[in-house]
C-alpha cells in the first residue's frame, strides 16, 4: 500500500500532532489488514483508506474530547490548498490583483484559518480541496450523504474565506468592511 505519506498528511492535519497522528495511521492500517476482507476489489482502495482514517480519528477525538488540545504544526508540510491558492505557484506573467494579494499570505496564515474551523467542516474541506477528493467519495469516506458534505463544504470555504479576508483586511491587504 503506497498510501503512507498521503495518509500521515491527512492525519497531520486532523490530528495537528506527529506522534498522534502517525497513532493514527498506524491505527488505520491495522484496521484495514484485519478489515480487507470487507474491501471490494475494483472500488477505489484510497477512498477506503481514508475512510478507516477518518472514522478512526472521529472516534477517538470523540474519546479525547476532554483532554487539552496540543498543537505542533511546523513539521507539517506545505498544504496543497496553499499552493492552489497562489502562493507557491503564482510565477506566471499577468497575475491578477487577487493574485497578488493571496500571496502575501503565509503557510502559518492558511494553516490557522483552516484549523479554526469547525471540526466537521475542517474535514471535509482538507479531504476536498488538500487531498482532492470528489464529492461522492468524500460522501462514502465520512459516511454522510452527498447534500450534506456540499453543505458542509460550503460552510467550510465560507468561514476559511471570511478568516482570510479578516487578516487580510487586518494587514492592509483589502479594504475593511465598514459599518460592522
Amino acid at each position: 500500500m503506497g498510501y503512507i505519506d498521503a495518509l500521515f498528511s491527512a492525519a497531520m492535519r486532523m490530528t495537528r500532532n506527529a506522534a498522534e497522528a502517525e497513532d493514527l495511521v498506524q491505527e488505520t492500517y491495522l484496521k484495514a489488514y484485519r478489515g480487507y476482507g470487507s474491501f471490494q476489489e475494483g472500488t477505489n482502495l484510497k477512498a477506503w483508506l481514508y475512510r478507516i482514517l477518518t472514522n478512526t480519528f472521529i472516534n477517538s477525538y470523540r474519546a479525547k474530547k476532554r483532554r487539552p488540545e496540543e498543537s505542533d504544526l511546523d513539521d507539517v508540510e506545505d498544504l496543497y490548498l496553499y499552493r492552489r491558492l497562489g502562493a507557491l505557484e503564482a510565477a506566471q506573467a499577468g497575475r491578477s490583483a487577487e493574485e497578488e494579494v493571496l500571496e502575501s499570505f503565509t503557510d502559518d496564515e492558511v494553516k490557522g484559518a483552516i484549523e479554526s474551523l469547525p471540526e466537521q467542516f475542517r474535514l471535509a474541506v482538507i479531504l476536498s480541496d488538500v487531498e482532492g477528493f470528489s464529492y461522492k467519495e468524500i460522501a462514502e469516506i465520512m459516511d454522510v450523504p452527498i447534500g450534506t458534505v456540499m453543505s458542509r463544504l460550503h460552510r467550510g470555504r465560507k468561514a476559511l474565506q471570511k478568516a482570510l479576508f479578516e487578516f487580510g483586511a487586518e494587514r492592509g491587504l483589502v479594504a475593511g468592511r465598514s459599518g460592522k
